[in-house]
């Protein structure tokens, strides 16, 4: 069965009106039982995630300042989200959402959460929507419990995954992979283990051709044995912050991609939702939808 980390805090503690289109997290899991792609026996809500789990990849300091509400006002601006306790906690639970779907990947091939994908988050501190890096998180406990010994993530957002590529930059059992906008943010890029950049406005052909020549080769190199998806549809030619030019299709034949090669090789996958900022809120919530789509229809 194909589990997903759902939590009713996803969508709150967002402030109203702010660009991050916050109802996708409520619109998606019922459009997905809508129309019959999954039930409600395939959601399951996290628990919050303990804090020996946060110290393991972000530092004491940050964590100590950040749960206590005691970070600049620098900090907070760069992060995009007025701090608060809701704040934080939703953070908790989203990181723990990833990790539990992490159990759930090894026991039926994949497990997707409605949010998460909070690559820009650091060791010591947040940025762009994001405050606590559940990827890496997550990866730090599958090496930790010896449940993965070779990690691979593959960062797909419009954005690259410059938080994921400094907190594992020194660390050889986790393989960082972005493929992103090259004029996009963040402007200061840092160094992930496979930067692939796209320029303005690539459409499905140039995108899709670049995926298909790295990732089978990357599965070769690496040799993971499990796998990381961040599938944030700001990709979308109607992206407010993307400036790419793919299609939903194009976008939905992207994560085909990564689906089709990890079933084929073995590779459990846990899938965070990532970035999605198109004003229409329908083209965002088809575009997450078919990958929840695609991962019934390939795992199940």
């Amino acid at each position: 069965m194909l589990k997903i980390a759902w939590s009713k805090i996803y969508a709150h503690h967002l402030p109203k009106g702010h660009r991050f289109p916050m109802e996708k997290y409520n619109l998606l899991p019922e459009q997905l039982v809508y129309e019959g792609t999954v039930t409600e026996e395939n959601f399951f809500e996290p628990y919050p995630l303990e804090e020996n789990w946060i110290l393991k990849t972000h530092e004491a300091d940050y964590w100590h300042r950040l749960k206590n509400l005691e970070l600049t006002r620098q900090e907070i601006r760069r992060t995009g989200f007025p701090l608060s306790e809701g704040l934080v906690h939703r953070e908790i639970v989203i990181a723990q959402g990833t990790i539990q779907c992490a159990h759930f990947a090894l026991e039926h091939g994949v497990a997707m959460n409605v949010a998460g994908g909070t690559h820009h988050a650091f060791t010591d501190r947040g940025e762009g929507f994001c405050l606590l890096n559940d990827i890496a998180l997550a990866s730090h406990y599958l090496l930790e419990k010896q449940l993965a010994s070779k990690i691979l993530v593959v960062d797909l957002d419009v954005h690259q995954g410059n938080g994921t590529a400094e907190i594992f930059q020194q660390n050889e059992l986790v393989f960082t992979f972005s493929m992103h906008g090259a004029k996009n943010y963040p402007l200061h890029k840092e160094t992930s283990d496979l930067d692939i950049e796209m320029p303005d406005d690539a459409d499905d052909r140039v995108y899709l051709t670049k995926l298909r020549e790295a990732l089978p080769r990357l599965l070769d190199e690496v040799q993971p044995d499990f796998v990381f998806f961040q599938a944030g549809v700001d990709v979308l030619a109607t992206d407010k912050l993307g400036r790419l030019g793919m299609s939903i299709d194009g976008c939905r034949q992207r994560d085909q991609i990564v689906f089709d090669l990890c079933k084929k090789n073995d590779l459990p996958v846990v899938v965070s939702m990532g970035g999605g900022y198109s004003p229409n809120i329908a083209d965002i919530v088809n575009a997450h939808a078919n990958t929840y789509r695609l991962a019934q229809d390939i795992f199940f």
